[in-house]
């Protein structure tokens, strides 16, 4: 039980929009409805709401990972208690409403685009990076229980033609990056790991680790208030000025003056929260689904022998696997707009996926079915930056749904600038601020991704020729 929460709470909207809802996200809102708030357990204690003005040397905006570990190593590391404040419950987001995967990965691109875009350097440095920040989240998670299930993860090609891509990256992994990835055959595929109907092959990596997305977070939270750090509920902030080196953060019941601000609320956002922030993401809205348990004669035919990570090479892709209590669990991109998130149609897309993977579980109940947004950058790839030197405002995110395991690092690192240390690897997504489409851009951006969807969905199902 959660001492400090109100006794009820606001109920949850399921079809908030960041991009049209242009006021806060919420005041104490409930969770989602996820398999993971589901089967967590009760929320631990926090630090209640905001109850009067007060002064902090840092203020952290989001409770999710990034937040959270913002705070843990802020105390671990630099000896700084900062304070967290939340609108909602504790990792009421991305947090509580990811698939629950954790890759080598820290944004949409891969090495080869990483090559591409900033040379051979970088994207050595980048690689370097995102090893780094897997064994920082490997740490993490060792005195968490969060239902960790590591092995790696398959890649899994669904059409022929994608295998000689495949090749060519587990090529450049295995010789330039070290990374001994390998290619599979489709039989390979379905003797080694899994019985998906779709598989012409897959690219099988060495790291990847499935987790329980709300006990990840709610063992943050024990941890960052362990070390010191005070985390606000119910404290959305709805008002942001800034006085001789102060930031004045209005929440409902107190103002906080902070000399120090760090932003880690990614899709979620505010608009009009700070004009560092304005115009920087897209949201894009993920569906996922989890269903009742399998028999143990359906895991089989299904040819379920792992339960790592598993992502299908359709650009709208689907992302599953079977979780400890044997339940499959599929995601996939979906509604273009939070109106039309309930439209049921979404979840007969992921019925639909799974039955051309899986034709014998076509019908089999689903539990669980929930949506969530994504802060998906401009250029595919996350920022941890501070992006005026003139101001002490910093801000992590970006992470294009590979947020699981590398917004550890990504707290870890923004602590670091928060902290005052200087960044040694010369790395663009800590040198740069996201990428800005300006405000007469915004109104349409949604209009060229449902045309893009509509094509990605044609290329996806072989449609186009």
């Amino acid at each position: 039980m959660n001492l400090h929460a109100p006794n009820a709470f606001q109920p949850y909207d399921p079809q908030y929009d960041p991009l049209v809802d242009r006021g806060r996200v919420g005041e104490n809102r409930d969770y989602a409805p996820t398999y993971w708030i589901g089967t967590a357990g009760p929320t631990p204690e926090d630090d209640g709401p905001v109850t009067g003005d007060m002064d902090v040397d840092v203020a952290i905006i989001g409770s999710g990972y990034t937040g959270l570990s913002t705070a843990i190593h802020l105390a671990k590391e630099h000896g700084i208690k900062a304070t967290v404040l939340e609108a909602n419950r504790v990792a009421w987001g991305c947090s509580t409403r990811n698939g629950g995967q954790a890759q080598l990965s820290a944004g949409r691109l891969k090495r080869s685009e990483w090559i591409q875009r900033w040379g051979m350097d970088t994207a050595k440095a980048m690689h370097a990076e995102v090893l780094e920040g897997f064994e920082l989240f490997n740490d993490l998670i060792k005195d968490i229980d969060c239902d960790a299930q590591p092995g790696g993860h398959l890649f899994i090609s669904h059409k022929a033609e994608y295998m000689a891509g495949i090749e060519k990256q587990s090529e450049l992994n295995n010789s330039t990056f070290g990374y001994k990835s390998r290619v599979l055959s489709r039989a390979e595929v379905h003797d080694q790991f899994v019985g998906d109907q779709e598989a012409k092959g897959a690219l099988y990596e060495p790291y990847g680790t499935g987790i329980h997305a709300a006990k990840l977070a709610f063992g943050y939270l024990r941890l960052a208030r362990s070390l010191g750090a005070k985390v606000h509920t119910s404290s959305p902030v709805s008002g942001w000025t800034t006085r001789n080196g102060i930031h004045y953060l209005q929440t409902p019941n107190g103002v906080v003056r902070a000399r120090r601000v760090a932003v880690a609320t990614a899709a979620y956002t505010p608009s009009g929260l700070n004009r560092a922030l304005s115009h920087r993401l897209m949201p894009i809205l993920s569906n996922s689904v989890v269903t009742r348990v399998l028999t143990a004669a359906e895991i089989a035919a299904a040819k379920f022998q792992t339960r790592i990570p598993l992502t299908d090479s359709r650009i709208l892709r689907h992302y599953y696997r079977l979780l400890p209590d044997n339940r499959l669990q599929i995601g996939s991109r979906s509604s273009i707009t939070g109106a039309d998130a309930t439209n049921s149609v979404h979840e007969e897309g992921l019925r639909a996926g799974m039955a051309r993977k899986f034709p014998h579980l076509a019908d089999v109940r689903f539990d669980y079915s929930w949506w969530g947004w994504v802060d998906m950058s401009h250029d595919m790839m996350p920022r941890i930056t501070k992006p005026d030197p003139s101001e002490a405002i910093y801000y992590a995110m970006g992470y294009g749904g590979n947020g699981v395991m590398y917004s550890a690092q990504a707290g870890r690192r923004m602590a670091a600038m928060i902290a005052g240390k200087t960044d040694p690897s010369g790395l663009p997504i800590f040198s740069s601020p996201l990428p800005h489409y300006g405000p007469l851009i915004t109104p349409f951006r949604r209009l060229g991704q449902r045309m893009l969807f509509v094509w990605y969905h044609l290329k996806d199902e072989g449609r186009l020729f």
